[in-house]
C-alpha cells in the first residue's frame, strides 16, 4: 500500500451530524462553524476508489486521489481518462456507483445536490467562458458575489464599501480594471476566461475546478492565465485539468504535484518531470 493510498484508507468513519446548519445543509457532516470546512488535517479533497459506468463502459475505475488545502494541482492524461467525469462527480453532476467523495474531513459531497455542493465552497469553470455579455465587467462580478439576496434583490441593491472595494480587488487581480465599463461581450476569449475565474473568486470558493482553462487562448492569453493562477496559489485550493503541457509547466513548475490519468484511475502522480519520465505515461500519453 502506498503512501498516498494510507492516507485514504485511513480517513475515520463519517461522524454522527451535528445539529448545525450551514446554507440548509443538515444531515450531511459535521461542520465546525457555519461556513467552515473542516480541514484539520490538511486536505481539502478526498476521492476514494470512485467508480462510474455508462452502459457498461467505465469511465472512472476505483479512483483515488487528494488535493491538499491551498494545493494548485494539475491533473493531465489522454481524452477519455475521465478527466471531466471525475469533476462531474466532485460537483454532483454525476453520482457514482461506489466509492466516496468528502470535502475536507467529513462532508460527503455523493450526498449533496449540485447547488448545495456550490454552496458548500466549489466553484467550477468549463472550458468555454459563461459571462453575462450584455452587462458591463463590473456587473458580472457584481452579480457573481457570494450572497443570500435573491435575484431580483441583488440587481437593486446598493453595494457598500467593502463590497465594492472586494470587486475593485478582484479587477485588479484578473486584469480588467481598465475594462470595468465595457461589455463582457466585447473581451477577447482570454479576457472572457479570466473575467468567469473572477466571477468565481466573488463567491469566496474553498476549491476551484477548472476544465482546460487555456484552450483556444493565444500564448500570450495562455501565460497571462498562468500568472492569474499562481497569484491564487494558496488562497484556495486548485484543481486544473489541462492539455497543454507549457502551461501546465507554468503552474506546476519544479516541485508542484501533477496528477496523470487513464482508463479512468491514476496511472502517476508526481513532479512534472518525474511524470514525463515515467514509462508508463510515456506509453499511455505523452509517447516518445
Amino acid at each position: 500500500m502506498t503512501a498516498h493510498n494510507a492516507l485514504i484508507v485511513d480517513l475515520p468513519p463519517l461522524p454522527e451530524v451535528s445539529e448545525r446548519n450551514m446554507n440548509g445543509i443538515t444531515g450531511l457532516g459535521h461542520i465546525l462553524a457555519p461556513g467552515e470546512i473542516d480541514i484539520s488535517h490538511g486536505t481539502i479533497l478526498y476521492l476514494e476508489d470512485v467508480t462510474v459506468s455508462f452502459d457498461g463502459f467505465r469511465a472512472l475505475n476505483k479512483l483515488t486521489l487528494s488535493i491538499d488545502v491551498g494545493e494548485l494541482r494539475c491533473v493531465i492524461g489522454p481524452n477519455g481518462a475521465g478527466k471531466t467525469t471525475m469533476m462531474d462527480v466532485i460537483t454532483g453532476k454525476t453520482r457514482p456507483d461506489g466509492g466516496k467523495v468528502f470535502l475536507g474531513q467529513t462532508l460527503d459531497l455523493t450526498r449533496m445536490s449540485e447547488p448545495v455542493i456550490a454552496r458548500t465552497g466549489i466553484g467550477r469553470k468549463f472550458q468555454k467562458p459563461t459571462v453575462f455579455e450584455n452587462h458591463p465587467v463590473w456587473e458580472n462580478l457584481e452579480l457573481a458575489m457570494k450572497t443570500d439576496k435573491g435575484w431580483l434583490a441583488s440587481l437593486r441593491a446598493r453595494l457598500d464599501r467593502s463590497a465594492q472595494a472586494r470587486i475593485e480587488e478582484t479587477l485588479e487581480l484578473i486584469r480588467l480594471q481598465h475594462d470595468a465599463t465595457r461589455a463582457a461581450g466585447e473581451l477577447s476569449h482570454g479576457q472572457k476566461q479570466r473575467l468567469e475565474i473572477g466571477m468565481l473568486l466573488m463567491q469566496q470558493p474553498a476549491l476551484l475546478l477548472l476544465d482546460e482553462p487555456a484552450a483556444g487562448m493565444t500564448d500570450h492569453e495562455t501565460m497571462e492565465l498562468a500568472e492569474l493562477l499562481n497569484k491564487l496559489r494558496g488562497t484556495c485550493s486548485m484543481m486544473v485539468v489541462e492539455h497543454d503541457m507549457e502551461f501546465v509547466a507554468a503552474l506546476s513548475g519544479a516541485t508542484g504535484k501533477v496528477t496523470v490519468m487513464a482508463e479512468g484511475s491514476v496511472l502517476a502522480e508526481g513532479t512534472l518531470d518525474e511524470v514525463k519520465r515515467n514509462e508508463a505515461v510515456i506509453e499511455s500519453y505523452l509517447g516518445r
